[in-house]
């Protein structure tokens, strides 16, 4: 879980690079093309069929409509608004999947659970700081970026179980192409002929996505849930440290603050969850 959480940061970074450059959609397409082939190759050495009924069922054509919107709002966060704060923002995920599992699908979640989401969206409130001199509306990129992979994670969870980690891989990065697709043609900006260093920006950033989202998928199917999750919140360390000191952003003290209070929120959900798991 680690590794993946390092993998996303590093991804991050690279995109961001890419995108001072060229286009952020077509960055998108790049990225998502590239990881979907990795992908593919990757099932085809281990005998997966690429397509199958399953993976046009209910849940993963939602699933789908929520990654692209996960993965095209959060890519234009990376792009345009700091590291440091799309990373922090992203760490209100599971906060949002708590609430969203206890009304989709009729999870029962206790009033201290209920008190920790609202602390956390509390804290996201305070990171983006709406009525202050300071407020960007473009900060609300990352907040709807992260509504959408709070969805995916919950369509993942009625997903097909027979779906492999490289066809949910695949699929994934295709939904990037097609979120790259919607913003070009939103934008209307031509294709550009990438230079050699950016050409290596987004090689690494393709390898870096396969590797934190095959890492991600390892840990949650093979690892106890309830001990591999709050290793997510080490990718906040990560971002904010790429933010820093690789691209020079400062960290304010309503960051500081909203951060700590996604951060305790979700490792009280997940705590609380885990003794009443026992039967505590």
């Amino acid at each position: 879980m680690i590794a993946a959480m390092a993998a996303f940061a590093v991804e991050d970074s690279f995109i961001k690079f890419a995108s001072e450059t060229l286009p952020i959609g077509q960055v998108l397409v790049i990225f998502g093309a590239g990881g979907a082939i990795l992908f593919a190759c990757l099932a085809w050495l281990n005998g997966d069929a690429l397509y199958t009924p399953a993976v046009v069922s209910r849940p993963m054509r939602i699933r789908a409509l929520f990654e692209i919107t996960g993965r095209l709002f959060y890519g234009l966060a990376v792009a345009f608004t700091p590291l440091s704060a799309a990373t922090v923002i992203l760490q209100a995920t599971p906060l949002v999947v708590v609430a969203g599992a206890a009304v989709v699908f009729g999870e029962n979640v206790g009033w201290r659970r209920w008190a920790a989401v609202l602390i956390g969206l509390v804290g996201v409130v305070v990171i983006i700081e709406p009525g202050a001199e300071s407020f960007s509306p473009l900060s609300i990129l990352a907040l709807l970026g992260m509504i959408g992979f709070a969805g995916r994670d919950l369509a993942s969870r009625a997903a097909p179980a027979s779906i492999s980690t490289q066809i949910l891989g695949i699929y994934g990065f295709l939904s990037v192409v097609v979120a790259g697709v919607i913003f070009s043609l939103w934008e209307g900006a031509a294709f550009l002929r990438p230079s050699a260093e950016v050409s290596l920006c987004l090689l690494g950033a393709i390898l870096a996505g396969v590797v934190a989202y095959a890492s991600l998928m390892k840990a949650m199917r093979t690892g106890e849930v309830s001990a591999v999750t709050p290793f997510r919140y080490s990718r906040l360390l990560f971002g904010i440290a790429l933010g820093v000191f690789v691209f020079g952003e400062q960290l304010s003290l309503s960051m500081i603050v909203g951060s700590g209070l996604i951060v305790l929120s979700g490792l009280f959900i997940l705590w609380r969850g885990k003794r009443l798991s026992e039967g505590e």
